[in-house]
């Protein structure tokens, strides 16, 4: 029973159907994986854009701070126990106005 699937197509056939789906699961993984990848990227590379001095960020790490200081190589945030350097890539959000409503203020 082996042997029958192990046996070679005849020659014959065409080649087209097996080239048809290797397209088709081709598209696939483009739309399912790398589409939603490269999308995700550009959020990010626009998020590390946008960032400014004064905004109150949190880093993958969990510190929470304020940002006091943006170089090209990374920024420097202000927390509570003193002035931290950080790649832009570590920052993973920014707080809202709406959290903190004093941020207006400070700003100047």
């Amino acid at each position: 029973m082996i042997t029958i699937f192990l046996q070679a197509a005849p020659a014959g056939d065409s080649m087209l159907p097996t080239m048809l789906m290797m397209g088709a699961m081709f598209v696939g993984f483009y739309f399912l994986m790398i589409r939603p990848q490269m999308k995700k990227a550009k959020q990010e590379k626009n998020f590390q854009e946008s960032l400014k001095v004064g905004a109150r960020v949190v880093t993958t790490s969990g510190m929470h701070g304020r940002i006091a200081q943006i170089q090209d190589d990374g920024v420097v945030i202000e927390t509570l126990s003193g002035k931290l350097k950080f790649e832009k890539a570590a920052i993973s959000r920014e707080f809202t106005q709406q959290r903190f409503p004093d941020s207006a203020d400070d700003k100047k």
